[in-house]
């Protein structure tokens, strides 16, 4: 049976591509809401009519009910759950962390899983609470490694088996649980035990945690965080390199009377219109929404159509390019996102080498858009140029017969030769009036370029407002303000 991914398009670490699963085939970036088999607010035939490919049920749940275990068994949980696309099932790990036990062994819940025709089978691994201790993060990361290890070898290397990595908060740990699940030939990886840094808004830890576990993993694994169900967040996980989310946030916001969108959720007694264009909104005003008999239903409708929509638009970006511009715009709706944002924009040394070349463009939208992959690719290609004895770099263009050659110079990419004026990213970029941010970044390069270049001289023109930046950046530089 097994599992295979391709990537078909890729901007920062996020990727479009077709995740294979048997004869199943599922376009990715995706997402799998949660479906409990005893309340369900929407259905799963009505999820396949919003385009949903995919879904994740809880295979513990199934095989401790009195209702539903035979009935899977018998029937096939396709059948049961009324579903003809992809199903992925948990093992009792959730149970496991929020109860601390389960009456089921590790082989006997993939025996389960394997016998009520599930596509996508998960380990009992151990989900390492945030808050663990190494000692412990160390111990039950060995238990969920030797699980791995076992379903692997009861069940063969081609059964469709999830590998999870764990390790708690710990990135050394991430990162060598992913090498180890690389090293068992697992091509589909969640990332496991995160649902408690997104419940406390640490996204910070999040995105540490992430980038921790992808340095460890194979380009080819498909990449599955587990509980991300806020569609304001997704932007920031695929960028990352997530492939896939599973979300019962649809549901358990409907419950409490919220209102999903793409910045944000809103008690539905606080709305007094409902800015959404499905046909729930449609149909209703805020004040008919919030009084129906059917709320709780009809706000699970509203929150899966813009979960699912914003799945949609992620898709986009990436095949325009645009992935970083709908970050950014996503993580400024809640100030700790946008500290997620921050320390991702801090990873794109590593980030670069897996960012497309080429884009539609570059926009600027402030000092946070000087550390983006772009402008440290760019950076980094300066040392490429062939330059002679002496150059100028000309803020206000214009070129002088003195030196040998002339850059101009454009923020916050830092200098360029003429031939590379109309390229990407030079010159398919948005950007506004200079600020102190970008100029300052733009000297960068230039910094880069005299390391990289020590026999030639360098000389800065340009208006004195900026002189006192470029000073401060690049020591003992000969600065000449007058206008050329």
């Amino acid at each position: 049976m097994g599992i295979a991914f391709e990537s078909l398009y890729s901007d920062i670490a996020g990727r479009t591509g077709r995740l294979t699963v048997g004869k199943k085939t599922i376009k990715t970036p995706a997402l799998l809401p949660v479906i409990n088999p005893h309340l369900q607010l929407v259905t799963p035939k009505e999820m396949r009519s919003m385009g949903v490919e995919a879904l994740i049920t809880n295979a513990y749940i199934f095989s401790q009910s009195r209702e539903y275990r035979q009935r899977a068994l018998d029937e096939g949980l396709h059948k049961v759950l009324d579903f003809d696309g992809v199903i992925m099932t948990d093992s009792g790990s959730f149970q496991l962390s929020v109860y601390g036990q389960v009456s089921v062994t590790n082989t006997e819940t993939l025996s389960f899983q394997r016998d009520i025709g599930s596509d996508i089978w998960v380990p009992l691994d151990i989900p390492t609470s945030p808050g663990a201790d190494r000692g412990i993060a160390e111990r039950e990361l060995g238990i969920t490694m030797h699980r791995l290890a076992e379903a692997k070898e009861v069940f063969g290397k081609d059964a469709p088996v999830a590998g999870p990595v764990q390790g708690g908060i710990f990135t050394d740990l991430r990162a060598q649980a992913a090498r180890g699940v690389t090293d068992l030939n697992f091509t589909f990886c969640p990332i496991g035990a995160v649902v408690p840094l997104m419940e406390s808004y640490r996204y910070r830890d999040l995105v540490s945690v992430v980038m921790a576990a992808k340095t460890g993993l194979t380009p080819s694994a498909c990449v599955h965080l587990f509980g991300a169900g806020h569609p304001s967040m997704f932007a920031l996980a695929t960028a990352m390199g997530c492939d896939l989310f599973d979300s019962a946030a649809y549901a358990l916001s409907a419950k409490e009377g919220r209102y999903l969108t793409t910045h944000g959720s809103f008690k539905i007694d606080e709305l007094a219109d409902l800015p959404c264009a499905c046909n729930v909104c449609r149909t209703h005003t805020a004040e008919e929404l919030n009084n129906d008999a059917g709320r709780e239903r009809l706000l699970a409708l509203h929150n899966l159509y813009v979960t699912v929509a914003e799945i949609s638009r992620i898709r986009q970006a990436i095949f325009d390019g645009t992935l970083w511009e709908l970050v950014d715009e996503r993580c400024r709706g809640h100030p700790q996102l946008l500290a997620g944002y921050r320390a991702l924009l801090g990873c794109a040394g590593s980030l670069e080498k897996s960012d497309r070349v080429s884009k539609r463009r570059f926009f600027y939208r402030g000092s946070e858009s000087c550390s983006r992959t772009e402008i440290v690719r760019y950076q980094q290609m300066l040392s490429r140029l062939q330059l002679g004895n002496s150059v100028l770099i000309a803020f206000d263009g214009g070129m002088r017969d003195e030196f040998d050659d002339t850059l101009f110079f454009k923020p916050p990419f830092g200098p360029y030769p003429k031939e590379l004026r109309e390229t990407f990213p030079v010159g398919q970029s948005e950007i506004p009036e200079w600020d102190d941010a970008m100029v300052s970044t733009g000297c960068r390069g230039i910094r880069y370029l005299m390391e990289s270049h020590p026999k030639s001289r360098f000389v800065v023109s340009c208006k004195p407002c900026w002189e006192a930046i470029v000073r401060q950046e690049l020591e003992n530089i000969e600065v000449r303000n007058d206008e050329i």
